[in-house]
């Protein structure tokens, strides 16, 4: 057998794993393939400044977790050098956010790090050939998309328009934002990933880019150094596994939350029964949602072990022990499976962006330093080299009869309620995969320490115990879900949100 599925934020993204699989690659090259467009792509979405994670099972062989998640900074600065160089704005999106942007708001990115690392252990194709599609788009000019766009409506001016060579690739000269359709081009941007493709992902960390970031964060009050740069190394972790039905679902451990937090959901889901979406089942869904999230604020915002309290959050889930709890909380995604059984999730994160690009690099950097829902320590809270909590959950099912599924969604705190319902919806019910991404969702909202449920029409919410908060349509609020799946038989199933345009191929026939 042949062949590669994947689904991706853009049917761009999607089309670069196809042709890495087209040129021999397997699930784990078209998975970064398709991410390194993604992140160069889809500006204000995310970013080469990134963090992220992977989650890769082989066929015959225990699943890993490659974390490239973002570092707090500073590394050999005095203490006087940190609090400094932000922007705090607040923007529109999602009912309206406040954030903190600027250069201060930079943390140490690892994705590139992470997809180098898993490209290398388990790709079959030289980097510089999978790097090779993220080039040409770049290179040859790329279309802004719809999710862009959308994001770019309430961002372009609070966080995307104060830094100079940002608010030139995103407007045009009379000062409006580029339409959907539009072509970008940033020249700089091409010339560090063909340096990236030549020299390695070490270029960004110890190369010509990592010191045009380092500079101009010295430059600009950021604590973001070239020590912490080169010093900069993903982690390979062992990911939470457990059972649900007749899969075994794999995903992203501690210290990330958004995996503790997805597992605890799926455990809490199978103490009732969910034959449909009725009144009754959606109730539940919301007080699983509500119990999580409750026991996450009180718990593990601010843990001093956080090992021991995600597994306490664990043990209880599998007892059933939330219930006494539950009475009354941007980014790209990739999914790729091959006909071997090689099962690759990816998700990257830049936060909602910093607005800084690096004079000479045409690269946007993150502004994870000033998520204030993921960073209740405060702005500089954490120690230099600590590794920031993060809602990602890039994940694995594995079937007893054979059969795989990668999946995985954007969306900040959604990310783990999107991929829960997905999950219950084909997994427990039968969905197709189409049907399952495209299913109305609900998420638990903590908004100022009241729960309010939003949810998409066509979910019955008479038995809600909080209040709630409808949308007109399906909304891209919710996460932008990818699956793809090989069945038993070898046939590809393969699903993108249509809430993100997202798109899906199948390459390597």
């Amino acid at each position: 057998m042949q062949g590669v599925a994947v689904a991706s934020s853009t049917k761009l993204a999607a089309d670069a794993g196809a042709i890495v699989a087209d040129a021999g690659g397997n699930a784990v090259d078209a998975a970064v393939a398709a991410a390194l467009v993604s992140i160069t792509t889809e500006p204000a979405i995310c970013a080469l400044g990134a963090g992220g994670f992977l989650t890769i099972w082989p066929p015959a062989g225990d699943p890993v977790t490659i974390d490239g998640y973002i570092e707090m900074p500073g590394r050999g600065l005095p203490p006087e050098r940190f609090g400094g160089g932000r922007r705090d704005v607040r923007i529109g999106y999602g009912g309206g956010v406040d954030l903190t942007v600027g250069h201060g708001s930079v943390g140490t990115p690892g994705g590139m790090a992470a997809l180098s690392v898993a490209s290398e252990r388990y790709g079959r194709l030289p980097w510089a050939e999978v790097v090779e599609p993220a080039y040409q788009d770049v290179k040859n000019g790329f279309a802004l998309s719809l999710a862009s766009y959308t994001y770019l409506k309430h961002a372009a001016e609070a966080v995307f328009g104060w830094n100079e060579q940002s608010h030139r690739a995103l407007h045009h000269s009379d000062g409006t934002i580029r339409r959907p359709g539009e072509t970008i081009w940033i020249e700089e941007l091409a010339h560090t990933l063909r340096r990236i493709a030549d020299y390695g992902a070490e270029e960004f960390y110890v190369g010509e880019t990592a010191r045009l970031i380092a500079a101009d964060s010295a430059k600009n009050g950021g604590v973001l150094t070239l020590e912490d740069l080169a010093t900069y190394q993903p982690i390979v972790r062992r990911p939470l596994v457990t059972g649900v039905d007749r899969w075994q679902v794999a995903t992203n451990p501690p210290p990330a939350l958004g995996g503790s937090t997805l597992t605890a959901m799926l455990l809490l889901m199978q103490n009732e029964p969910v034959d449909q979406w009725g009144s009754h089942e959606v109730a539940w869904l919301a007080r699983v949602q509500e119990g999580v999230l409750d026991y996450r604020i009180r718990n593990l915002d601010l843990s001093e072990d956080l090992e021991r309290d995600l597994e306490r959050l664990l043990d209880d889930a599998r007892m059933g022990e939330l219930k006494r709890w539950v009475t009354s909380p941007s980014t790209v995604h990739t999914s790729a499976v091959d006909a071997d059984g090689l099962a690759c999730s990816v998700t990257m994160s830049a936060g909602y962006g910093s607005g800084v690009m690096p004079p000479g690099t045409g690269a946007w950097m993150n502004n994870c330093l000033g998520e204030h829902e993921l960073n209740r320590r405060g702005y500089h809270g954490w120690p230099p080299g600590t590794r920031l909590p993060s809602n990602m959950a890039p994940t694995v099912a594995r079937h007893e009869d054979g059969s795989v599924i990668s999946i995985g969604s954007p969306g900040a705190d959604r990310i783990t309620t999107a991929i829960l319902q997905v999950l219950v919806n084909h997994l427990h019910l039968g969905m197709t995969l189409a049907e399952s991404v495209g299913h109305a969702r609900l998420h638990v909202e903590d908004q100022d320490g009241k729960k309010v449920a939003a949810f998409e029409p066509g979910l019955p919410v008479d038995e809600l115990r909080i209040p709630s908060r409808p949308f007109d349509t399906l909304d891209m609020y919710f996460g932008g879900a990818g699956v793809a799946k090989l069945n038993v038989d070898g046939t590809f199933e393969v699903a993108a949100d249509p809430r993100r345009g997202g798109g899906t191929t199948i390459g390597g026939r």
